[in-house]
C-alpha cells in the first residue's frame, strides 16, 4: 500500500479522528515491537485504516491510554495499545515498504540506501511470521512477472495486488472471512495498484518503466490521457467503487463503523478525483 488511503476530513467525526490518531501511534510502537525502530520509519496512513478495518471486522477490541514515545517524551497522548493484530500488521508494512523500494531499485530509482534502511526489519518480519512473508512474496514474485510481461489491460495487471490484498485478509480474518470481505479487500488492493500508477503516469511514461496505463493508452502524459480516455479511466474506478459497496454491505462489523466507511465510500473516491485531476495531495495530519 503506498499512502493512498486516506479518510475526508470535512465529513470526519471527531471521535473517529481521535481514533485514528491514537491508532496511527498505536500502529508505530507496533512496527517497532515487530520489526525494530528503523522500520517505524516505513509508517502508512495506509496501514492504519487497515489495522482500524481489521480490528473492527475480527471484533478486536483497541485499548488506548495515554503514553509517551520518542516522538513525545513530555506530554502524553492517547495512543492504541500493541496487540498481536497490530504487531502483524507492522511487519506487513515493513515488508510492503521493502518490496516497494526493491521494485523501485529494479526501476531505476536510486533506493538501494532506503531499502537497506529496511532490510533488518525485513528479515525480522519473515522470521517472525513465516506464512504472512510467504503469501506476500508470492504475489509480488507474480506482479513482477505480470510486469516483466508488459499486460497491457490496467485491469489485469493489478490483478497479482489484488489478490494478494484478498488472500492477506483470509490470513488475517480466518473463520470471519466472506465473500463480501473477500471482494472488499479485492478491489481494494486493485484501486492501491491502479491508482500508483495513474499517478506516476508522467514519471514511468518519461522514465520508460513499466505502466498500464502507459501501455494500454501512450499518451503524452497524464493530462492528455484524461483529454482523451478520461471516460474509460473514470469506468475503471467506477467499477471498483462499486464492488467496495458491495462488498462492505455485506461484511459484519462489531464496532462503530463510521471511521472505515469515511475513508471507503469518501476518502477513496476523493483521492481518485484528485489524481485524475493532477491535484497536489491533501495534507493529513495526525499531530495534536
Amino acid at each position: 500500500m503506498f499512502g493512498y488511503v486516506r479518510y475526508d476530513m470535512p465529513n470526519l467525526f471527531i471521535k473517529d479522528f481521535s481514533l485514528y490518531k491514537a491508532m496511527y501511534c498505536g500502529l508505530c510502537k507496533s512496527i517497532g515491537a515487530s520489526c525494530g525502530q528503523m522500520a517505524r520509519m516505513g509508517l502508512s496512513y495506509d496501514m492504519t485504516f487497515l489495522s482500524a478495518l481489521l480490528h473492527n471486522m475480527t471484533g478486536t477490541d483497541v485499548k488506548i491510554e495515554r503514553q509517551n514515545c520518542f516522538e513525545h517524551a513530555i506530554r502524553k497522548r492517547p495512543i492504541a495499545c500493541v496487540d498481536g493484530l497490530t504487531e502483524e500488521l507492522g511487519a506487513f508494512n515493513t515488508l510492503l515498504v521493502y518490496h516497494k523500494l526493491s521494485d523501485d531499485e529494479r526501476d531505476g530509482e536510486k533506493k538501494r540506501g532506503r531499502r537497506l534502511w529496511f532490510g533488518r526489519g525485513y528479515r525480522r518480519a519473515k522470521k517472525r511470521y513465516p506464512a504472512l512473508t510467504a503469501l506476500v512474496e508470492e504475489f509480488m514474485r507474480e506482479q513482477e512477472r505480470a510486469e516483466r510481461a508488459e499486460e497491457t489491460s490496467p485491469d489485469r495487471a493489478a490483478d497479482p495486488t489484488a489478490r494478494m490484498m484478498r488472500d492477506v485478509s483470509r490470513h488475517f480474518l480466518g473463520e470471519k472471512a466472506s465473500e463480501s470481505s473477500d471482494e472488499l479487500f479485492y478491489a481494494l488492493g486493485k484501486w492501491v495498484y491502479l491508482i500508483d500508477a495513474l499517478d506516476d503516469y508522467d514519471k514511468d511514461k518519461k522514465k520508460g518503466g513499466f505502466n498500464p496505463f502507459v501501455r494500454t493508452y501512450g499518451s503524452a502524459d497524464k493530462k492528455t490521457l484524461m483529454k482523451e480516455h478520461g471516460d474509460d479511466v473514470g469506468f475503471l474506478f467506477d467499477t471498483l467503487f462499486y464492488s467496495l459497496r458491495e462488498g462492505l454491505s455485506g461484511v459484519k462489523f462489531f464496532f462503530n463503523r463510521d471511521l472505515t466507511d469515511n475513508v471507503l465510500l469518501r476518502g477513496i473516491p476523493l483521492e481518485t478525483m484528485r489524481v485524475m485531476n493532477g491535484d497536489a495531495p491533501v495534507k493529513m495530519s495526525v499531530r495534536i
